[in-house]
């Protein structure tokens, strides 16, 4: 990693389905030229955690221009506060974590809960909501995101002893390397205008369920189904015709059946890899393993 920055930058939410453990694989899809290209944009439209873009903004100090998008306002409200008035929401997260790491465990639960009740209403400044959604994030169950039908965030309290809930070496990393970002809010297609001969997409939607209970979290109310994972595929079609790159994971269906040739079909006019992953999440001790994941990408001359 290049030793650009004092701290490295790195997410600053726990994140379900983060890329951190992946990112060797995903080096060997990218350009085997990348470092010495001078005007490429970066561009991912569901960015989540992160873990991708703070490793190849760091990695790739070349890379002077990204752009970000996802459709949790919530998320992007929270990059922008880091970007913009970091110091601000280091102040609010400090005052929030000495604040409940005080209390018993049954007053943290209650604590919790209102502050949930805080974020899930509409009236809260944008250092309000980012200042909620960490701390959320660092003390609700294995650090899920999910809302209900209605669009309200409903994950438990997670039982932590001491949560970092408020990490300033982090914090102030990020915002340094965020300042090469330009970061948009919705839906990903969006950023189709971007594409052209010096894009780089990198794309992590959400994962197509392996099975029925798979699909624990709605990480956003609208959910994301096969219809969806058709529609990406057709984005994917769109930009790689206009020479953007682009390598996109998603879950490998042939875990549970191997007849399951869904992404195969989907994707054949690209190249599809499999890797191995940790599976991170499961209610169940004996389901946390390692499990194969997909990478598609239009990349020839990779590592």
């Amino acid at each position: 990693m290049s030793r650009l920055y004092t701290y490295p930058a790195k997410p600053f939410v726990k994140w379900v389905g983060g890329k951190t453990q992946l990112l060797d694989d995903i080096k060997k899809t990218l350009p085997r030229d990348l470092s010495q290209k001078n005007d490429v944009t970066y561009i991912e439209p569901f960015v989540g955690g992160g873990a991708v873009l703070f490793w190849i903004l760091q990695e790739y100090p070349n890379i002077t221009r990204a752009i970000i998008n996802d459709i949790n306002e919530e998320l992007i409200c929270t990059y922008r506060v880091i970007k913009s008035d970091v110091e601000k929401l280091i102040l609010e997260l400090t005052r929030i974590q000495a604040k409940y790491l005080a209390l018993n465990d049954v007053a943290r639960k209650e604590y919790y809960l209102s502050q949930r009740e805080r974020y899930n209403e509409n009236d809260k400044s944008d250092i309000e909501t980012a200042a909620l959604f960490i701390f959320l994030n660092r003390t609700c169950f294995n650090g899920l995101y999910r809302v209900n039908s209605k669009g309200k965030f409903n994950v438990p309290h997670g039982r932590y002893k001491n949560p970092k809930i408020c990490d300033v070496e982090t914090l102030r990393a990020d915002s340094v390397v965020l300042q090469r970002v330009d970061i948009l809010c919705g839906d990903f297609a969006q950023t189709g205008k971007y594409a052209d001969n010096k894009a780089l997409y990198y794309f992590d939607p959400p994962y197509r369920p392996l099975t029925e209970t798979s699909a624990f979290t709605s990480y956003a109310k609208d959910g994301f189904d096969d219809a969806e994972q058709t529609r990406l595929r057709d984005f994917c079609e769109q930009i790689a015709t206009h020479k953007s790159l682009f390598v996109a994971s998603n879950s490998d269906p042939q875990n549970v059946d191997n007849e399951d040739e869904f992404f195969e079909h989907l994707y054949n006019k690209f190249s599809i890899k499999r890797v191995t992953a940790a599976r991170m999440i499961n209610s169940k001790g004996n389901g946390r393993g390692a499990i194969s994941e997909i990478m598609i990408s239009n990349v020839v001359n990779a590592h």
